[in-house]
């Protein structure tokens, strides 16, 4: 379903691939930014972009749930993170790749920027990724896991 591509000519990515392919007539969804707000709409982690990024991690998770999706279904991202510190952005990449959201690899930008959208957000990820569809045991198994919530 999902084709990923790291280009021979080009240089290795260490955990994501240059690009990702899906056949025309996949269910894809576009996802909102993940923001690291908790369900009273509170930031969660002041001043830790590293638990922040947890957090994003743990809402782009519920936003694909809802649609049916998950983590590994993800093609592509783009992790925005208040900071010019490069180990700042090599911190929250690092939580990226414990998610699993790496494991494709999907296609990802990591982007260092001067504020994101709250008070005091540090990390904000968008992200696109396939909705499998219900007709498969893959998306079946989705479908009954939105049901038994």
């Amino acid at each position: 379903m999902i084709q990923r591509v790291t280009v021979p000519t080009l240089f290795p990515p260490p955990t994501y691939s240059h690009a990702s392919v899906v056949e025309a007539g996949t269910k894809l969804a576009f996802l909102a930014g993940s923001v690291p707000l908790d369900e009273r709409g509170e930031i969660v982690g002041p001043g830790d972009p590293v638990r922040q990024a947890r957090q994003v991690i743990a809402n782009l998770r519920e936003q694909l749930r809802a649609v049916g999706s998950d983590l590994a279904h993800v093609l592509s991202t783009e992790v925005y993170v208040v900071s010019a510190e490069p180990a700042t952005l090599s911190a929250v990449w690092e939580v990226v790749e414990d998610s699993g959201l790496s494991k494709g690899p999907h296609s990802s930008t990591l982007l260092g920027v001067a504020c994101l959208g709250y008070t005091g957000q540090l990390v904000e990820i968008t992200a696109t990724a396939v909705v499998p569809d219900a007709g498969t045991a893959e998306g079946q198994d989705r479908a009954d896991e939105g049901v038994r919530r």
